[in-house]
């Protein structure tokens, strides 16, 4: 597997995270076919990679409410 880029791409706060600075991710629409997740309070942590098929189905989830504690 070859090594993917992160250092130029562009993120943005999820629009579930909170405004107090807690819970919060950042992601990247810079990929069609990944998606890049990070932890807003610690971005110089390697960033989680998901399948943007996955990724779409997790958001899809999280917006109806399926998944406790959403």
């Amino acid at each position: 597997m070859r090594a993917i880029d992160l250092s130029t791409i562009t993120w943005r706060k999820s629009s579930y995270s909170n405004q107090d600075g807690g819970a919060c991710i950042e992601v990247s629409d810079d990929f069609p076919a990944l998606v890049p997740v990070r932890d807003s309070k610690d971005p110089h942590r390697p960033a989680l990679l998901f399948d943007a098929t996955a990724w779409s189905s997790f958001v899809t989830a999280v917006k109806g409410g399926a998944l406790p504690g959403a």
